[in-house]
């Protein structure tokens, strides 16, 4: 079996996979552009990538015997995952292996931005002898403010401590309990800016971090502010940046992830003295690419040689027999994990996931961990899977509860999610329908629905009140908005109505502010499943 290594890995890696006599590896010397990697796959049955070569639709239709792609890093933005899954071909990656020497990174472009190195280092390699212009500042009683506080956001936090600053987070995912056990103070965004000596940026990339640092997040910042992003390219908004080191409010920067990489020769970084720049080394350590190197052959041979599958990114750890059994369920877990995360407060102690009827009978730990897959993947996008979803729940100081109950139920299976923070609570219930077994939400917060969980949905809280569904249907009507179906049901005469939507798009914000206007609603929340 033909295995291509596509990026330069470990040689401890490629040792490893050359081991196996029955796996023929071949490790090029530089990453293929498209157009080479279309002539080579047609025979491979694994490739190996880091993040340089991207594994296209074109490149994956191409490759007739390719059974798996391994990923020697976390990330799987150069992998086309969805047309890798419609394939049957198994992605996997190697969570962990690099967050030391990530962590490791950004203290050192604090302590570089601190004292200005880079800068007083290269004019001592042009002669001069300038200490003036170079005097920096403390890192002792400073401020750091972290923005995302997984794994190696929290390795940056005690480093940080150790050193004497006062850290301030932001993560809304992460439990109280886990905050106080790093020794560090939650807060919100605004308040973060306003205190935050640094900043560090240590959150995945997602449609809420996308440009997160702009224009109005840096007029709030406290002048003099320094900037570390060695996460992902894109959070901070360069162009924005820019301008806010240019007006004095942010004094240096440091950045090893960029929107565009390789750097554009006339990107108007490379003309500022106070920015830190470094050509993405997050993992460019021996003893991290040693790891993510030998974890990566590890995971690809074990697979070809013996079927087993692990830290897999589009499938679980499952055999077949029991595959076909619960896939079902899968899908619906999968589902009501999602709409619980929309409608839940952003920070949760515990997520309580409850099998009834037949599905009390199943194996619950493949279907809890398509339930904590779809309910971290609002936030946390492809950096969770089936593999680290516990790890990262555990992170973040959510308990995750599994029940199986024999209360007698209306349904012949029955799968609950609820989560809860204090008193808060936001739950639903789901089961399958028909002999092809379709997913349906039967229950949302207690109250009777009947929802495909799919598309766009709106939900609706408002007083029983005769008129609203027309009114509703008049607005969404007006702005081209169709509905596909509805679910409407009440707690008693005139009192509180649960209203849910099937929309064939998604209403702009100006028009949901226009449904919350109208008489008798008190709330309207938009999902996407």
């Amino acid at each position: 079996m033909k295995v291509i290594v596509c990026d330069p890995i470990s040689r401890k890696g490629i040792e490893q996979l050359r081991e196996q006599p029955r796996l023929e590896i071949v490790a090029l010397s530089r990453p293929p552009a498209e157009t080479e990697l279309l002539a080579s796959v047609g025979d491979a049955s694994a490739l190996v990538v880091r993040s340089e070569t991207r594994i296209t639709q074109r490149v994956i239709e191409a490759a007739g015997q390719l059974k798996v792609i391994g990923r020697a890093g976390v990330g799987t933005d150069n992998i086309d995952l969805e047309a890798a899954t419609q394939r049957g071909i198994v992605v996997m990656n190697t969570p962990g292996g690099n967050t030391i020497s990530t962590a490791e990174l950004t203290f050192s472009m604090l302590m570089a931005t601190a004292r200005n190195i880079p800068q007083a280092h290269l004019s001592i390699k042009q002669g001069r002898w300038d200490r003036k212009s170079y005097q920096g500042v403390e890192l002792y009683r400073k401020t750091l403010g972290i923005l995302g506080l997984g794994r190696i956001g929290a390795e940056v936090a005690q480093r940080a401590i150790a050193f004497g600053m006062r850290v301030v987070a932001y993560d809304p995912y992460l439990s109280p309990s886990r905050a106080r056990a790093l020794q560090v103070e939650m807060t919100e965004p605004d308040e973060l800016y306003a205190l935050a000596d640094f900043i560090t940026v240590h959150m995945p990339m997602s449609q809420e971090t996308r440009g997160m640092l702009h224009r109005e997040a840096f007029e709030k910042m406290k002048r003099g502010v320094r900037i570390l992003n060695c996460a992902r390219g894109g959070i901070v908004n360069e162009t924005d940046l820019v301008e806010a080191v240019e007006k004095g409010i942010v004094s240096g920067a440091a950045f090893d992830v960029y929107v565009d990489e390789p750097l554009p020769a006339d990107h108007p970084f490379r003309k500022l003295d106070q920015i830190v720049m470094t050509p993405h080394l997050g993992a460019s350590t021996e003893e991290a690419q040693d790891n993510v190197g030998i974890e990566v052959a590890g995971t690809i041979s074990n697979y070809l040689l013996n079927g087993v599958i692990q830290n897999a990114v589009n499938m679980p750890s499952l055999d077949a027999k029991t595959v076909a059994t619960v896939s079902p369920y899968l899908r619906l877990g999968q589902k009501m994990g999602q709409l619980i995360a929309q409608l839940a407060p952003q920070s949760n102690d515990r997520l309580v996931i409850t099998f009834g009827g037949k599905a009390a009978r199943l194996p619950g730990d493949p279907i809890v961990r398509y339930v904590l897959q779809g309910f971290l993947s609002h936030a946390y996008g492809s950096g969770v899977n089936l593999v680290n979803a516990y790890s990262l729940a555990k992170e973040l100081g959510l308990l995750v509860e599994q029940i199986k109950s024999n209360e007698k139920i209306d349904y012949t299976e029955w799968l609950h999610v609820a989560a809860l923070q204090g008193d808060d609570r936001v739950s639903a219930g789901g089961t399958l329908f028909g002999a092809d077994m379709r997913p349906r939400i039967v229950r949302l917060n207690g109250l009777p629905v009947e929802i495909d969980p799919q598309g766009v949905l709106c939900l609706v809280r408002n007083n029983d009140s005769p008129g609203l569904v027309g009114s509703l249907g008049t607005l969404l009507g007006q702005r081209g908005i169709n509905i596909a179906n509805m679910s409407l049901n009440r707690n008693s005469v005139g009192g509180q109505a649960l209203t849910v939507l099937h929309l064939d798009s998604v209403p702009s914000p100006e028009l949901l502010q226009e449904i919350k206007r109208l008489e008798n609603i008190s709330s309207v929340r938009i999902a996407e499943l």
